[in-house]
């Protein structure tokens, strides 16, 4: 009879592991989710299906070479579903309380709002290779195997959603990719640190 471990102790190492997952992860997933839908609530919906996607698929998840792009597909194409939900339950009322400008005395406000709006105008896989690309520092092929296209995909579907994004913001678009960038090192070095102990 082979020694191995028990059903028990197999499960409760799977929990552990995705608890560690979790863990290090749920943060970025947030911010991916917020990224790529533009609201904060929305986006911790999206985080948290796209967690219990992978807990519900774990054995899968774990053996997957790069458990972390899996799962960001996971939360990628749940953005898809999301959007196509959203434009169904979107009413007259709804849309006219979007078109309402909102009273406040920040003055950056009229920026991010402006940012966020033309991001949410990119089409979805634009929208997500940018996001991945340019917000979360990864490289053209952790991005394709994140999205399931090819590294070709990736560069043309990023340099027209750059372009895009360009074109709508002006100059600010260059000072927000690089404000994008500054933010996801800063979170790289925070994540570091925190590991370090």
């Amino acid at each position: 009879m082979r020694e191995g471990r028990q059903p028990g102790e197999a499960e409760a190492a799977g929990r552990q592991g995705f608890a560690a997952f979790v863990a290090r992860h749920a943060r970025g997933l947030d911010r991916l989710a917020y990224l790529m839908v533009g609201d904060e609530h929305d986006a911790e919906d999206l985080a948290a299906d796209a967690l219990l996607a992978a807990w519900q698929h774990w054995d899968r998840v774990r053996q997957a070479d790069h458990p972390l792009a899996y799962v960001r597909r996971i939360l990628v194409n749940r953005t898809s579903g999301h959007f196509r939900r959203q434009a169904r339950e979107v009413t007259m009322l709804g849309r006219l309380k979007f078109l309402t400008a909102h009273d406040t005395h920040d003055p950056d406000t009229a920026v991010v709002v402006d940012v966020r709006s033309a991001l949410l105008r990119l089409p979805p896989r634009r929208r997500a290779c940018l996001v991945l690309r340019h917000g979360f520092q990864l490289t053209e092929y952790e991005v394709a195997e994140t999205l399931g296209v090819s590294v070709g995909t990736v560069k043309s579907q990023t340099s027209k959603a750059v372009a895009q994004f360009r074109q709508e913001l002006g100059d600010a678009a260059s000072a927000v990719a690089e404000a994008l960038q500054a933010e996801a090192r800063a979170a790289g070095t925070q994540r570091k640190g925190s590991h370090a102990g």
